[in-house]
């Protein structure tokens, strides 16, 4: 094992758990002795699934996970110890990875954007790789850390409306003129980037990228670069119901590198998928604190409201919930995964009433969902909102003198079993090597055994 984690860090739990299950144990618990009224519950097991998930489908390519998606220290433990590498966004996030241990050769500096004294310190704890899409950024960096390894960002086409998610990136004819620019400044590139972001993120348009990357590495062999690794970025599906399911992303992925970028080619594969890896993972719950009638005043002629104030809610109730905001992941579909929970009490029973939801301060911004189904709630009852491991994670700074709820890492007997194969730590015994051979059932989705220990440790990219 590589030290990252262990049965300190987590709750172990039996093959068939749910996270709704340990949820209902934790509420029971909080009603009697805390006013606690948020909580997280994260299943490590399902960050196991979906790692074995990505190495089978993406066997070229090495997983480098964005903290900002998810920076709670279960899953960098977890990723860290299963071989996977972080991309970091700036100083804070470099400082959160290696704060744990992981080495400075598995962090990519990932960001297109870079403040000078998160560039200087980066230099100081030895993290070279990092990206660039422009002359500015070049400049930042050969001031600041000549030792650094880039990666010059391109977008996948050179109309800037092909893809209006890819806010970063520098066209194909201007690679050239960027390349020759760090050639001048001394700045040592080692490959392309590009990242085409959830919204862009179809098999056509990942091969038009792959092969806009070989046309870019061209180009920098042609200038006597060594260039050796491909970033790929991310923006894979986090759930299933999505447009695209992963394994046919992954399917166009390794068709496209095994056009453009053979093996054997010296080329290393890297990519930043974040979604994919948390979404489903962790189960948030937060508890009502208050409610408010919506009012029954029809609005005037001048679409206000008799009563002087938008309501906002459309239906029978406003509901506040908790002390501080619901953690909204962006394009979160709330109404479909938001279950009630009264653990004090029976919920109610049908008929539901149509509802909103807000956060405390009842403002445009603290704006959860409209419209839903629920049954009439109570203060102290319970709202739980499914899928929500990705972009949920507030930094402490930004809580507004608030904490960040409560965690309760699980994972099951077979899961950590999994985590000790990628390890090659195979069980001791008979009994535990044919358990973890079995087929895994009870909600992993993979269909294959684990006999074999997937082959995975990232060597290290400089």
């Amino acid at each position: 094992m590589n030290g990252y984690l262990d049965e300190s860090n987590f709750v172990m739990v039996e093959e068939g758990f749910t996270t709704r299950d340990l949820l209902e144990n934790l509420l029971l618990e909080l009603c009697q002795v805390s006013d606690q009224q948020a909580l997280f519950v994260a299943d490590l097991g399902d960050i196991v699934k979906k790692h074995l998930r990505f190495l089978k489908a993406l066997p070229r390519v090495k997983p480098y996970f964005p903290v900002k998606c998810n920076g709670s220290e279960g899953v960098i433990r977890l990723l860290a110890e299963l071989g996977a590498g972080f991309a970091c966004a700036n100083k804070a996030e470099i400082a959160r990875v290696q704060s744990i241990g992981v080495p400075a050769d598995k962090i990519f500096y990932s960001s297109p954007c870079k403040q000078v004294a998160h560039i200087k310190h980066a230099a100081s704890c030895g993290v070279q790789l990092m990206t660039f899409d422009n002359e500015v950024e070049l400049s930042k960096v050969a001031r600041s850390h000549p030792g650094a390894r880039m990666l010059l960002g391109i977008t996948a086409d050179s109309s800037p409306s092909a893809h209006p998610s890819m806010v970063f990136g520098a066209t194909l004819k201007s690679c050239r003129h960027l390349l020759e620019a760090a050639k001048e400044q001394a700045v040592e590139v080692v490959g392309i980037s590009f990242h085409l972001g959830s919204h862009g993120l179809e098999p056509q348009a990942l091969a038009q990228a792959v092969a806009a990357a070989q046309l870019a590495f061209e180009v920098g062999t042609e200038l006597g670069y060594q260039m050796h690794l491909l970033d790929i970025g991310g923006g894979f599906p986090g759930t299933e119901d999505t447009r695209a399911r992963f394994e046919e992303l992954a399917a166009a992925i390794n068709s496209a590198l095994d056009l453009y970028f053979p093996p054997g080619c010296g080329v290393e594969i890297i990519a930043r998928p974040g979604r994919f890896y948390v979404t489903s993972a962790f189960t948030f719950a937060a508890s009502i604190a208050a409610r408010e009638e919506a009012p029954t005043e029809q609005p005037s002629s001048d679409g206000r409201w008799d009563g002087g104030e938008d309501p906002w809610a459309p239906g029978a109730g406003i509901w506040w919930v908790g002390t501080q905001k619901v953690p909204v992941a962006p394009g979160h579909p709330h109404a479909l995964q938001l279950l009630p929970l009264c653990p004090q009490r029976r919920c109610p029973d049908p008929p539901w009433h149509s509802s909103s939801l807000c956060g405390p301060a009842g403002l445009a911004e603290d704006r959860i969902a409209e419209a839903l189904e629920l049954p009439e709630l109570h203060a102290g009852d319970w709202l739980i909102f499914e899928d929500m491991g990705a972009y949920t994670m507030a930094a402490p700074s930004a809580l507004e003198g608030g904490s960040q709820p409560h965690i309760t890492y699980a994972m099951s007997r077979l899961a950590w079993k999994a985590v000790q194969l990628c390890q090659g730590k195979l069980p001791q015994t008979e009994d535990d090597r044919e358990g973890v051979c079995a087929p895994l059932s009870c909600g992993w989705e993979m269909a294959e055994t684990l006999c074999v220990a997937p082959v995975f440790a990232p060597a290290g990219i400089i």
